[in-house]
């Protein structure tokens, strides 16, 4: 017997759904369904999807919310080249990118890991960059009320890689910014700083 286990868990009656609509698609497009590269696509794909918007059964302020601290510290804290991958919600092709992430505590700081965990809550939906990078500054904003946030995205867009324009060198940048980083002096040093490797 194989040691390999799969540890992922999916709902059997969804992912049979979503994977009778996989087999209607791989025919409609003319590809024999029965070939044997193809017998358990249907299904993988069903799975694939069902992880990459699993983001929808998440609630990223309660992820903030269980390892948020009392502190006294005031400075900017900052965890950026945060890695993200999610679905263009036009064709449903990948974006991929990073995402820097600032925020100046008002007497409360979170625990570092739990930035990039709510980042992939928003991103395993169908997204567009621009919602994304909203969704993320404010849910920081709203739950952590510190005294600012600011967020910068940026990534590349398969959409715009394999199909249409077809340019594969294109980046596409987001950002957003509340409380204290409106202040240009604040702003330019966090933009500095994520723009710069400190070694």
């Amino acid at each position: 017997m194989s040691s390999y286990a799969n540890l992922e868990e999916y709902n059997i009656q969804i992912t049979n759904e979503i994977k009778e609509r996989y087999l209607s698609i791989i025919e409609e497009i003319g590809e024999e369904t029965k070939r044997e590269g193809l017998l358990k696509t249907p299904e993988r794909a069903a799975k694939a999807m069902l992880f990459l918007t699993q983001g929808y059964k998440q609630d990223a302020a309660t992820i903030l919310k269980s390892a948020m601290f009392e502190e006294t510290y005031n400075e900017m804290v900052i965890v950026k080249d945060i890695e993200l991958y999610s679905l263009c919600e036009h064709h449903m092709l990948p974006f991929f990118g990073k995402a820097h992430i600032a925020y100046i505590p008002n007497g409360r700081i979170v625990g570092l890991s739990k930035l990039p965990r709510i980042v992939d809550v928003f991103a395993r939906r169908l997204q567009v960059q621009e919602r994304l990078t909203e969704q993320i500054l404010d849910c920081i904003n709203e739950t952590l009320e510190p005294q600012g946030v600011a967020v910068v995205i940026e990534a590349s867009h398969m959409c715009m890689m394999m199909r249409g324009v077809q340019k594969q060198n294109s980046v596409t940048t987001t950002s957003g910014f509340r409380g204290s980083f409106h202040r240009e002096e604040t702003r330019n040093e966090f933009l500095k700083l994520i723009s710069s490797r400190l070694s």
